[in-house]
């Protein structure tokens, strides 16, 4: 019989640890949070200062019951949830559900599922932290007072079913915000000139940049400057003025934290942010390996530090020496910048063991746990490495009093870039620069001009609004994900080729919070209200008196907005679909699985169907639409809208073309097309038209 529970937060988790501990232990996964505010009702009495009603989750009862009785049996209880304020609330739940004395359960934490590290927890084992508790209680009872409050105000508003939150409105307006400014933006004109020049005996010609006529470069704004430019130039020989050999050394990153991880994932993978949590998730809790079982492959997920363990430092260092050469160590690894505000609760994200290399691995990992592991591993072992060096040639030439160049770039020292390349840098090379001298003439082949308009500001993708969320000091690494998954189920934003644009409902909310609550979503004041919450964490301030001084201008925002702002209409999208019982145009309606096409002549008519998104492209089978429609699992697939008359489905996306060769159909695969046909290997660029 076990002696000793531990109660972790899932499944997988506990597979990993109960590995670790041997047969004294049993462990056993709570399944997330056991407790928690209720769903029918607000659940904080105001009148009694705040207090909090917490019930038992619906659903949990098996579990708890299950969890006591391994506890009766257990002489020591230890709660292994994550370390981070929701895991510490979530311990500090179950020690309230389990009715667990002080004296039979203990807190222990580990930044990493290794043997090493949850052996050592349990040494360290200590009581729970009700500072970090407290700050999570603090959050979760205002984000319930400002969703509980203004979110009845926009179903009165506006219509039913929509919310507001403390972080996802800020995050709202920012993505309102920068739609304004593109829908103001007045592009300006300028010009950009290249000279084309060749050494008197020489047929090469070298491409050298117009930099302008004083020290510093100089824009191009006009055609007339432009003309009077090559008018002045003439059919001058061009002079070169100096040539000067530098080199630029380029750090290494620093490792990752849960919003760059994020921002790396969506640019390098095209993940979104929720995708790469669920991964990283998985990662971190365990993955069977041959030979060793399941053990977590990462450290733990959700921190805003870049600081690693000096164990996880010198096993870095044995590596790089061992595979690169002692060449390729860095002197001093690169530090975050000074003054930034950061928990810095856990290490960064980083590998457990060095030694477990990504192609060691792949087979056992799935292809997106591969890719991410991948990412994860490289930018660890390069923010570990020497600084890459790069050897700089500038080449300047003078005529008529302007100025123009050009460089060439060289890996002198290729350091950290042998693993991972923050921005796709290569050694550039110019045919001829090298033979070159002060004092040589150029010969002008010809100019090349071009005329360019000042772009608006770029629209948010996931990856920009986590890392401007982090910058302006709003949310924490692990509420980026929800905020933004959030404001996409709500359908306040909608995402196209990766960039967030605002619907007309998100517009209308956020016109309404803009009127009615501008303190809630002022950039300011709630980066200030995350750091009242981090000192309630440290033990600085008590949660309630945060609340206290919160609520009293929220309830009189709540009781104003109710009386003095008016209606906001939102009409229903109408579509070409016809109601098949009275011949009304259907339109888009919302429900707990995404998009459905209604009746507008509800109740009257309550005729409902599945809606298609249309890819304009006919059936080849049978020449109706291809739409785009998901399996169970979620699975996205192009299949014939008159299914299950017609049985037509590809994953890929089908090409209106058809094969030259044996006349199926194709489809589309990156920048590829393809032929469907299994025995014809035809293929060909989709980057344009075929001629």
């Amino acid at each position: 019989m076990a002696k000793y529970l531990v109660i972790v937060e899932s499944p997988a988790k506990a597979k990993t640890i109960k590995k670790f501990l041997g047969s004294n232990y049993e462990v056993i996964a709570s399944n997330g949070h056991v407790r928690d505010l209720p769903k029918s009702q607000m659940g904080i009495d105001v009148d009694n200062d705040f207090e909090p009603k917490y019930i038992t989750i619906r659903g949990k009862g098996d579990i708890l019951a299950q969890l006591r009785k391994e506890v009766k049996k257990a002489d020591k209880v230890y709660l292994a949830t994550d370390p981070d304020r929701e895991g510490e609330a979530i311990s500090y739940h179950l020690s309230k559900a389990l009715k667990l004395d002080d004296k039979k359960y203990k807190r222990i934490t580990f930044n990493e599922i290794t043997k090493n590290a949850v052996k050592n927890s349990i040494k360290q084992a200590r009581d729970i932290d009700m500072a970090l508790v407290d700050a999570q209680q603090a959050r979760r009872v205002l984000d319930r007072l400002v969703g509980y409050k203004i979110s009845p105000l926009l179903w009165a508003k506006i219509k039913r079913g929509l919310s507001a939150g403390r972080v996802q409105s800020v995050a709202l307006k920012l993505i309102c915000d920068r739609e304004k400014e593109i829908n103001e933006f007045i592009p300006k004109e300028y010009w950009t000139l290249s000279a084309m020049l060749a050494p008197e005996k020489a047929k090469k010609s070298i491409e050298f940049k117009y930099m302008g006529n004083g020290s510093d470069k100089e824009e191009i704004s006009s055609r007339a400057e432009l003309d009077h430019i090559i008018e002045t130039i003439g059919k001058q020989s061009f002079k070169i003025a100096s040539i000067k050999d530098s080199e630029r050394h380029k750090k290494a990153p620093l490792p990752f934290t849960t919003s760059t991880l994020q921002q790396e994932a969506s640019s390098k993978l095209n993940f979104a942010t929720s995708k790469t949590m669920r991964i990283a998730q998985q990662l971190y809790e365990g993955v069977e390996i041959k030979g060793r079982g399941s053990i977590g492959l990462i450290s733990y997920l959700r921190t805003d530090s870049t600081r690693i363990s000096d164990e996880a430092a010198a096993a870095a260092k044995d590596y790089i020496i061992k595979n690169f050469g002692e060449d390729y160590i860095a002197g001093i690894p690169r530090a975050d910048k000074p003054g930034k505000k950061i928990q810095d609760a856990h290490e960064a994200i980083r590998p457990t063991d060095i030694t477990l290399s990504p192609a060691a691995i792949k087979d056992q990992l799935s292809r997106e746990q591969f890719r991410l592991y991948q990412l994860i591993y490289n930018r660890f072992l390069a923010s570990q490495m020497a600084e890459a060096v790069y050897s700089i040639k500038t080449v300047k030439a003078e005529v008529a009093g302007y100025r123009f160049q050009t460089s060439v770039s060289k890996i002198a020292f290729a350091g950290f870039t042998t693993v991972y390349n923050v921005d796709n840098e290569k050694s550039e090379h110019i045919a001829g620069i090298k033979d070159l001298n002060e004092g040589d003439l150029l010969k002008l082949e010809d100019f090349d001009e071009k005329q360019h308009f000042t772009q608006p500001p770029a629209r948010y993708t996931e990856a920009l609004l986590v890392r401007t969320l982090e910058e302006l000091g709003i949310g924490r690494p692990s509420t980026y994900a929800p905020t933004i998954s959030t404001i996409l189920n709500r359908r306040y934003i909608t995402k196209e080729n990766k960039k967030l644009y605002v619907t007309e409902l998100g517009e209308a909310v956020n016109q309404i919070m803009e009127q009615a609550f501008p303190v809630i979503i002022d950039v300011n004041f709630t980066a200030n209200l995350e750091s009242l919450l981090d000192k309630i964490g440290e033990g600085a301030i008590e949660w309630k008196v945060v609340v206290r001084n919160f609520y009293p201008d929220l309830d009189a925002a709540v009781k104003k907005a109710e009386s003095e702002l008016q209606s906001i209409k939102i009409e229903d999208e109408v579509t070409d679909e016809v109601c098949d019982e009275c011949g009304r145009n259907m339109v888009v309606k919302y429900g707990p699985h995404g998009k459905f096409l209604a009746c507008p002549g509800f109740p009257d008519c309550k005729f409902t169907k599945p809606f298609f998104e249309k890819t304009g492209v006919p059936c080849p089978k049978c020449g109706g639409d291809i739409v785009i429609k998901k399996t169970r699992k979620g699975r996205r697939y192009y299949g014939c809208i008159n299914a299950p008359e017609c049985d037509f489905m590809s994953w890929a996306k089908p090409s209106r073309e058809k094969c030259p060769v044996c006349g199926s159909y194709m489809v589309e695969k990156g920048n590829k097309l393809l032929c469907s046909a299994e025995n014809c290997g035809y293929s060909r660029d989709n980057t344009e038209k075929e001629k």
